[in-house]
């Protein structure tokens, strides 16, 4: 049987590799919506993303 504890540090791992990834793509949206305004309204989703960072700061 895995040791409970290594098993949570991988989690926890995965869980901070997950949120550094998140925040690269979001950060890499906002820059393509920033440079290239002819995508706003292509794809909801990037709309929402791109105005949620937008928001934050």
């Amino acid at each position: 049987m895995a040791d409970p504890t290594s098993i949570d540090q991988r989690l926890e791992r995965i869980r901070e590799q997950r949120a550094a990834l998140r925040t690269r793509h979001s950060q890499a949206l906002t820059r393509l919506m920033d440079q290239r305004a002819d995508l706003r309204g292509v794809h909801a989703l990037a709309d929402l993303v791109d105005d949620s960072v937008r928001w934050s700061v």
